[in-house]
């Protein structure tokens, strides 16, 4: 056992607001990097210490290894918590931490090795009997010899990046027409993104839900599951909106792909929080489900696992990280009510998902029974244009799904963000939408009804409404109205708000 006292978190945004809260918790230190535009940011303010670490682009400051290792030597920092994104799933950064004598609040460098290569960890799951999608890894990796081997599985197929991630490096394949130039575009951007143009190839799975199941394994032998998460609302692979439990899974479906996500996790070697993410085709008993990859970190959606099995997950990352057994057997984990997560984004849904940038004049959210909000921000932040979009991730919990959709509902509409435009009525239109109410959605859910999903924007909020309103009307105050909703500002939204369009 090696008690954990002070801890930093080498990420931003609201993972690291949320590892520091956790901190104060356990009575830990909790310390900052950040980025010289992130000098005022709400996780900087959160902790004890903060130390700057470079400029604003990721390449120059969070995604600086040596630099966030100089910056725990100097705060005497015992482990650092990567949070997700950033050098979340590096190995050469988790084998730095061990090689320094700090504690990386994560797996061993070993397993995020195994299982950061796609090839090296289909392998690994067949090894295990864990079901992966009809494939071929030729060894043949010239451009015919993928083509050889997608012919040989039968269209339609998905080529794949080795080493990829975030839909980086994959082309979907229906036709041979197209094959060709998918195999060299998939390529290049693999090469462009990840530095390997190492490819790979699968029988696409027409229409799967995409469900992951947590895991957690501690370094004596235990490892458990904490349940599902359907995560099939996602564009470009980028997931919108999680739920747990999901709609698809019966018990016994249930226990077979926790069973199959333990084998995995230990096949691995895996210690502390990981997900093994999983394609569904079907629905039911008798519904086949595939191995996709595993993520070697805590998730985003993570909260809603929390939600419905009561335990903290990062209290209990942190005392894995520190030598501890796990808290919890897999016979002590059980699954309560209904849980939903929506991702709030600083995008513009109707101009192709442009992200945004800008002041957040104003932003409330609501408080409401059963609610959690996890926010990396707050009124009078910036939105920068070097990180991810995310600003807030929307929590509802209830007894069923019914009420955590409607309560999920209540919180998107009374939910304020003035200054840049957001996903926030796309949210809340996925969330009335007959086939979400119905359960019956897919990975393609947002290609396929976007045309109801998407289109004229308007004020999703009364209360936004009315923040203009009285901005407004007390224009003539000396600008107290304006200053109530953003200090220092002194004149009305119409003249001073850079981009603003209404």
């Amino acid at each position: 056992m090696r008690p954990i006292r002070r801890l930093l978190v080498a990420n931003r945004g609201e993972i690291a607001v949320r590892v520091m809260r956790a901190c104060r918790e356990l009575g830990i230190v909790p310390i900052a990097v950040h980025s010289s535009i992130d000098r005022h940011a709400l996780h900087v303010g959160e902790a004890d210490e903060a130390v700057e670490i470079g400029g604003p682009a990721p390449g120059d400051s969070y995604l600086r290894g040596a630099a966030i290792l100089d910056a725990a030597a100097k705060t005497r920092a015992d482990a650092i918590h990567p949070g997700y994104g950033f050098l979340s799933e590096n190995a050469g950064f988790a084998a730095a931490c061990r090689d320094a004598g700090v504690i990386f609040v994560g797996p061993p460098p070993e397993a995020i090795t195994a299982m950061g290569s796609k090839l090296g960890a289909r392998q690994r799951m067949e090894g295990a009997g864990v079901p992966v999608v009809p494939g071929a890894t030729p060894t043949d990796q010239t451009d015919a010899g993928i083509r050889a081997a997608a012919l040989g599985i039968g269209l339609p197929v998905m080529v794949k990046a080795s080493a990829g991630g975030g839909g980086k490096g994959m082309r979907v394949v229906d036709d041979v027409a197209s094959l060709d130039e998918s195999i060299a575009a998939a390529r290049r951007e693999a090469v462009r993104a990840f530095g390997d143009g190492t490819l790979y190839v699968e029988r696409r799975v027409e229409r799967p839900r995409h469900v992951e199941i947590q895991v957690f394994a501690d370094a004596h032998g235990g490892c458990v599951h904490l349940f599902e998460r359907e995560c099939s609302i996602q564009r470009r692979h980028q997931k919108v909106i999680e739920e747990t439990p999901s709609p698809a899974l019966t018990p016994r479906l249930r226990a077979r792909m926790g069973e199959a996500a333990v084998a995995a996790a230990r096949a691995a070697g895996y210690v502390n929080a990981g997900t093994i993410e999983f394609l569904l085709d079907g629905r039911g008993d008798e519904a086949r489900f595939y191995f996709l990859e595993m993520n070697t970190r805590l998730q985003v959606e993570h909260a809603i696992t929390e939600a419905i099995t009561g335990v903290d997950l990062v209290h209990a990352q942190i005392a894995v990280a520190g030598g501890a057994p796990l808290p919890w057997r897999q016979d002590q984990l059980t699954p309560r009510g209904h849980a939903i997560e929506a991702r709030l984004c600083a995008e513009d849904p109707d101009q192709g998902f442009l992200p945004q940038a800008g002041t957040l004049v104003a932003c409330r959210f609501p408080h409401i029974p059963g609610l959690r909000v996890d926010a990396g921000v707050t009124r009078g932040d910036t939105i920068p244009v070097q990180y991810d979009s995310l600003i807030a991730k929307i929590v509802a919990h209830a007894a069923t799904r019914e009420a955590a959709i409607a309560r999920l509902e209540a919180a998107i509409a009374r939910t304020v963000v003035f200054g840049i435009r957001t996903n926030q009525t796309l949210l809340a239109r996925i969330l009335g939408h007959p086939r979400f109410r119905a359960g019956d959605v897919d990975t393609g859910f947002i290609a396929d009804e976007q045309t109801t999903l998407l289109g004229e924007q308007t004020v999703a909020d009364a209360g936004a409404a009315a923040a203009i309103a009285a901005w407004v009307a007390q224009q003539g105050d000396g600008g107290a109205a304006a200053s109530a909703i953003a200090p220092g500002v002194d004149a009305t939204p119409w003249t001073t708000l850079r981009g603003w369009r209404g």
